[in-house]
């Protein structure tokens, strides 16, 4: 046994990695847009943003803005570790947008039934709200058809 302490476990979310190749995506999160990276020279979509593209390797883009809808590709229910910045259980679903691209996001409150109420290929929507580091992050909740389901 070691009588060295233990390192203090982290009490906040750290800040994100803000950088030139994904600035654009943060800031059009604050605007309410969910902007996805396209390349200028073949068209091919890409997220999470990155600095070349994966199809041609050109480094030329521009963006679309996403309709913020899409089908439910799969989730996971996480009980610890915990954050004090989140509700417990935290729901993180990845979505197939409707653009092609996909998109991994924590849900809002799912009601009654919670997490069992989700089946793959289900309508799924994206939202803005504030997350406890400041950034506003897109978040998840069923499409209007499925949330009086």
């Amino acid at each position: 046994m070691s009588d060295t302490p233990a390192a203090p476990r982290p009490t906040s979310v750290p800040p994100l990695i803000v950088t030139q190749d994904n600035e654009f995506w943060f800031a059009g999160a604050r605007e309410g847009r969910l902007l996805i990276q396209r390349c200028g020279d073949c068209g091919t979509l890409r997220h999470p943003p990155g600095p070349v593209c994966p199809h041609c390797r050109s480094f030329e883009w521009d963006t679309v803005e996403s309709a913020r809808r899409g089908t439910l590709h799969s989730w996971t229910v996480v009980h610890k570790p915990q954050d004090p910045g989140f509700r417990y259980p935290l729901v993180v679903g990845l979505v197939d947008l409707a653009e092609g691209t996909r998109l991994v996001a924590d849900f809002d409150d799912l009601g009654e039934g919670g997490a069992d109420r989700l089946r793959i290929d289900m309508p799924v929507e994206v939202f803005f709200g504030e997350h406890p580091h400041g950034e506003t992050l897109p978040r998840l909740r069923l499409a209007a058809e499925e949330a009086g389901a």
